[in-house]
């Protein structure tokens, strides 16, 4: 799955000479909690709604409601916005996005096309793929399974799933106890806990958990 696939577009901008208040009003109907900022065509910077809302003054300013709206409405997107913004490119593959994300402790990449903006893919896209990944959205048997860290262990586990009648929703692997071994999450329909539990016993280092989800 590549990012362009996933991303949310066409994607939500604001100019930098865009107030403060405005971009915000504009985030809260849009229910979105970053835009790039656009000028001539060309991203140069990114906006989140904390940047807006710490730009604003705080509930214990002795300045009225007056004073307030006024200096809000000289204070642009310019003055706030972060101007080192790191992107992706839509033929990414969505694991790189998620990747760059955690490195760099950010909840959201800007896709570029050529230096243009086309489209955004945020954490939120990546939770609903991890939901598809597992199946979450399905009934069945979600199982986890400790495994030897060695090649052909996956397909084993499938083999004996399919094997006994049973068929595989949703799988993942994830790291195990050492780098020995390897922990594998699978959610499975058309076979009974008892019936799953006697099949996977014998090829798994231990049965982690087994439960109707």
């Amino acid at each position: 799955m590549l990012v362009g696939q996933r991303m949310s577009h066409p994607v939500i901008t604001v100019s930098p000479d865009t107030p403060i208040q405005e971009a915000l009003k504009l985030m809260r109907s849009q229910n979105i909690s970053r835009t790039p900022v656009v000028e001539n065509g060309k991203m140069i910077g990114i906006v989140t709604e904390n940047d807006l809302l710490n730009a604003s003054p705080s509930k214990a300013t002795t300045l009225s409601i007056w004073e307030i709206n006024y200096l809000l409405s000289k204070v642009t997107v310019r003055e706030v916005m972060t101007k080192k913004v790191y992107t992706i490119e839509e033929d990414c593959p969505i694991e790189e996005a998620a990747c760059r994300m955690a490195d760099k402790d950010i909840s959201g990449l800007p896709v570029v096309r050529n230096g243009e903006v086309v489209g955004i893919i945020t954490e939120h896209d990546l939770f609903k793929i991890f939901i598809e990944m597992m199946g979450a959205r399905q009934p069945g048997l979600r199982v986890s399974v400790l495994l030897p860290n060695q090649p052909g262990e996956i397909a084993k586990l499938s083999r004996v799933i399919y094997e006994n009648g049973g068929d595989i929703i949703g799988l993942g692997s994830f790291a195990g106890e050492s780098i020995s071994n390897f922990m594998v999450t699978v959610k499975v329909g058309g076979i009974s806990e008892k019936k799953i539990r006697s099949v996977l016993e014998p090829i798994a280092i231990r049965i982690v958990d087994i439960r109707k989800a």
